[in-house]
């Protein structure tokens, strides 16, 4: 089935921050960079521009270390509605090129122009879709070209922005498995170390791998993505996967009516944890909680509750669920319960927000290292250190002052 397809991958490059530039021109050529709680310094940062990044400013660090980094960095609270806006009109004008587009994600999507480009090269439709999505919207992208959606991922990643990049089954010993195991697609972060302690440390150590030992250490997911490591992915671009919803919910209409706090605290529990269940399955988190009450007389309510950070634990789910209910339930009979998660966004757009004690921690010990160093620069490095370090200071032999071995011990961080 894969024999002879033309799969492109097209990834819009730093896309929210493409997007507030495209609305506010005098952003342009500037370090911004979207960020949740843009007034807290808690907060996180989304996605930045490439001057910003430059800068080191980079998802998902704290917005007070984004501006530590780069102080005139110009923080912007995130904006769904326009970015949902400039993701339709991406995808509509993919789909002028062919029927079968399969949008991942708002800011990124599969295309098969096997039939397409009999008429024309891969090379040059990919140039056309790139400048048309730049001047018809001043947005740019990053497009892989590959016989298959795994290497086309991969190929669109190797260069932004801007970037066409094609990767053929002949070139992926050369291009593809020297690069380090957590830049393959389809390893989360979490299992990075999980590889590499079983000295899997590059997309070619897990190509050669056995697949039947993979599979006992990784499960069907060891195997699969040893063929993926080899250039084999027979998965075709599903127009019906697309990534459409906006939410992702679930309710339950209860065997009997009922007011008991106990049963329907359960209940609340219960649908927080579906709804946890089916985001973390299609990759999102969410930005809002919504819930969903139908007492006996059949009258519906809905409460909703927009969020500063967008969260996907059921934990969370249910921490908000429950508050609401508790503000809104009229006490009585109660027949249906409804949990929904709103203004979903991809995973790679959300990350949570630091932990207060965290936070005031990280803060503590930046201003402590900053005050440090401005000392040491000024009488020397050992005049001051952290308490935790005296001990070591009181252990140099005082006779030995001044020997390359004590100089290089105090000099090391």
């Amino acid at each position: 089935m894969g024999k002879g397809r033309v799969i492109f991958h097209v990834d819009m490059n730093s896309f929210y921050a493409s997007v507030e530039m495209t609305y506010d021109p005098s952003l342009k050529g500037k370090a911004i960079a979207v960020a949740g709680s843009v007034k807290d310094r808690r907060g996180i940062v989304v996605t930045s521009s490439y001057e910003a990044r430059a800068k080191g400013v980079r998802s998902p660090i704290p917005v007070w270390q984004a501006l530590r980094k780069c102080p005139e960095l110009i923080l912007i609270p995130p904006n769904f509605d326009r970015y949902r806006s400039a993701s339709q009109k991406i995808f509509s004008l993919l789909e002028e090129y062919t029927p079968l587009v399969e949008k991942v994600s708002i800011d990124e999507g599969y295309m098969d122009v096997t039939t397409t480009i009999k008429k024309v090269h891969p090379l040059e439709l990919a140039k056309e879709i790139q400048q048309r999505i730049l001047a018809e919207m001043d947005l740019p992208c990053s497009i892989g070209i590959a016989p298959n959606k795994f290497l086309a991922k991969m190929a669109s990643d190797m260069k932004k922005p801007l970037g066409i990049t094609v990767l053929r089954k002949r070139d992926i010993a050369e291009k593809l498995w020297s690069l380090p195991i957590e830049e393959m697609y389809g390893i989360g972060r979490r299992s990075v170390d999980t590889y590499k302690k079983y000295q899997l440390h590059t997309i070619g150590d897990l190509a050669k791998a056995d697949p039947a030992w993979l599979e006992k250490k990784f499960g069907i997911n060891g195997p699969r993505l040893h063929c993926r490591a080899n250039g084999i992915d027979e998965r075709p671009v599903d127009p019906e996967a697309v990534f459409h919803f906006k939410s992702v919910g679930n309710s339950t209409t209860l065997p009997e009516d009922t007011t008991n706090e106990g049963r329907l605290t359960d209940v609340l529990h219960q649908l927080s944890h579906s709804v946890h269940v089916r985001m973390k399955r299609k990759h999102v988190f969410c930005y809002g909680v919504q819930l969903t009450i139908r007492y006996d007389d059949r009258k519906t309510i809905t409460r909703s509750r927009k969020l500063e950070h967008p969260i996907q634990e059921k934990d969370d789910i249910f921490t908000v669920a429950l508050s609401l209910w508790k503000q809104a339930w009229n006490g009585r009979p109660i027949r249906l319960l409804g949990v929904t998660g709103y203004d979903v966004i991809d995973k790679k757009y959300a990350y949570e927000p630091l932990d207060l004690f965290r936070y005031e921690e990280q803060i503590k010990q930046a201003t402590l290292a900053e005050t440090i160093s401005s000392i040491h620069k000024r009488y020397g490095k050992p005049i001051v250190a952290k308490g935790k370090d005296l001990d070591l200071f009181k252990e140099v032999d005082e006779t030995k002052k001044g020997t390359s071995f004590d100089r290089d011990f105090f000099q090391h961080d």
